[in-house]
């Protein structure tokens, strides 16, 4: 890890070239730079980020025990997209591609959270993605079909859940409600692409990332039920206070210490 982490790039700044502000025809434009930053260049910005960059992030905490490479990567790429932080977004795609996120995986998660980080979000990082599928000669017999056969349902869990919604937010918006139902908890959560473990560790994820601490309780719980334990659950917090901020993560960890401390009673 610690080898193709320093081969690869230090602070995982690949960049796609896009413009991101255009004024008129003379004035400047904004737009990032078109290859990665070698670690002499983050030196002559930061050296104090160069250190930290490769001896903390990718040989201490991309090394820690409770996550594997694969997991961290499921985490860091679902908190890029969640925050549309497009600069990163190449690299950390090619580095899930290479810690064992399938193609297949990688697709699921993109629309997963479409619906969790929003359509634009998402678009952004088909944009990110599709260059990288191009390069790695992904085709489309290896992504999930749009349509295939869903997981089961736990119906009794479902039931509980829909009655909840509908008497607390029925009379709020409908419509809301109707596609909570029918899109996500009918449909996208029981799409085959991810396993339901994997599929709570990009929602909880993303929403940690985001700062949307409220709904991390219900996606916590159902993340543990489906298969992350405590543990993991901790290590997360801790990668993703590297990659969305400490403020972020100690937003959530009241949140998180309720759910752990009820799950024991």
């Amino acid at each position: 890890m610690k080898t193709l982490a320093r081969t690869v790039l230090p602070l995982a700044l690949c960049v796609s070239g896009t413009v991101f502000a255009q004024g008129s025809s003379t004035a400047p434009s904004l737009q990032l730079p078109g290859s990665a930053p070698t670690m002499s260049q983050l030196s002559a910005v930061s050296p104090a980020l160069a250190d930290y960059t490769e001896n903390l992030l990718l040989d201490e905490v991309w090394d820690r025990e409770g996550l594997s490479a694969r997991d961290r990567s499921v985490v860091t790429v679902a908190a890029l997209i969640s925050r549309n932080q497009q600069v990163e977004m190449p690299y950390h795609i090619r580095f899930a591609l290479d810690n064992g996120v399938t193609p297949a995986e990688l697709s699921e998660i993109v629309t997963h959270l479409a619906f969790y980080s929003g359509w634009p979000n998402a678009m952004s990082a088909v944009a990110v993605a599709s260059d990288v599928f191009e390069e790695r000669g992904i085709t489309r017999d290896q992504l999930p079909e749009i349509s295939p056969e869903l997981l089961p349902l736990d119906k009794e869990a479902e039931a509980k859940r829909q009655a909840f919604v509908d008497d607390k937010f029925g009379e709020v918006s409908p419509g809301v409600v109707h596609y909570t139902t029918e899109a996500l908890f009918l449909d996208l959560w029981l799409r085959p692409g991810l396993e339901p473990r994997d599929r709570s560790l990009v929602t909880v994820s993303a929403l940690i990332a985001a700062g949307k601490v409220e709904q991390v309780p219900f996606h916590l719980n159902k993340a543990m039920d489906n298969g992350l334990s405590r543990e993991q659950a901790q290590e997360v917090l801790t990668h993703l206070a590297f990659y969305a901020g400490w403020p972020n993560v100690f937003s959530a960890m009241p949140v998180v210490k309720d759910v752990f401390a009820q799950r024991e009673e």
